[in-house]
């Protein structure tokens, strides 16, 4: 017989499901932990640590979260007949990767949490895609809009998001991926002519490699405007590095790019 009220029992029951395949990603044992990490030496759970430690988001929201991929997928498709499919991606997915990303900067998630993570969005935003291909045919292209994590950051989720968006708006991205280092960009905008470079960086490590990007744009390639955003940046800190423009969510981006690409530059 189990006793919730047992600190001891709890950590023997959660550890026995993630070893035992019945806990999908482990995610139970870690809020278990997170919840025996906190709490007083004294104090006893009075209820189920997941649902102490459980989102207040949504199935989708959660389901990112954990880095549940299936139920990911299964989530999105199911809201596709409530609402849009951009108010899924800003009011369900983005608000999920932003707590992931709270939760890898201070230490509560570690790196196989915030992979798992990418990959259940991931998931998720191909069910959008698909969806948003299927509801019509996109504009002619207009662009090109160079876009890149910069060099040293091995995240992408934020890039893939804006890439999905602004594709979607009918312009060409050029996807260079991740840790890119600031040669390479200026070779991608010279080489396409490109009149827009976005950027992106998660980790405060790498904004000393944006700052270098972007002198080396505003160098080599002064036709080109920067965009740049990422959860380690904010408006002041894109404008003392010289950005032309900061980026605080995907329609930003899109907004930015409309206004300097316009409709009339199709490539």
């Amino acid at each position: 017989i189990m006793n919730p009220h047992s600190a001891d029992m709890m950590k023997t029951y959660y550890a026995y499901r993630a070893l035992s395949a019945l806990d999908e990603n482990c995610a139970d044992y870690i809020a278990a932990a997170e919840h025996f990490a906190t709490a007083a030496p004294t104090a006893q759970p009075t209820a189920r640590v997941e649902a102490a430690a459980a989102p207040t988001g949504g199935r989708l929201f959660t389901a990112v979260l954990r880095g549940m991929r299936t139920e990911a997928a299964e989530a999105a498709r199911s809201l596709l007949g409530e609402k849009e499919a951009l108010a899924i991606v800003n009011e369900d997915i983005i608000p999920a990767l932003n707590a992931v990303g709270e939760g890898y900067e201070a230490g509560r998630i570690y790196l196989p949490g915030l992979l798992i993570s990418a990959e259940a969005a991931g998931m998720a935003f191909e069910v959008i895609k698909a969806a948003m291909a299927d509801a019509g045919a996109a504009p002619a292209a207009r662009g090109p809009f160079v876009l890149a994590t910069v060099k040293g950051d091995i995240h992408d989720i934020g890039k893939n998001i804006v890439r999905l968006i602004l594709e979607n708006y009918g312009f060409r991205v050029i996807d260079l991926g991740r840790d890119v280092a600031p040669e390479a960009i200026l070779e991608a905008v010279l080489t396409h002519n490109a009149p827009l470079c976005g950027l992106s960086a998660l980790m405060t490590t790498t904004v000393p490699a944006m700052q270098e990007t972007v002198a080396l744009l505003r160098k080599k390639a002064p036709f080109c405007r920067t965009i740049v955003g990422g959860a380690v940046l904010t408006e002041e800190v894109a404008a003392a590095m010289g950005a032309d423009r900061y980026a605080p969510d995907p329609m930003e981006a899109v907004r930015y790019a409309e206004a300097v690409i316009g409709d009339g530059a199709t490539i």
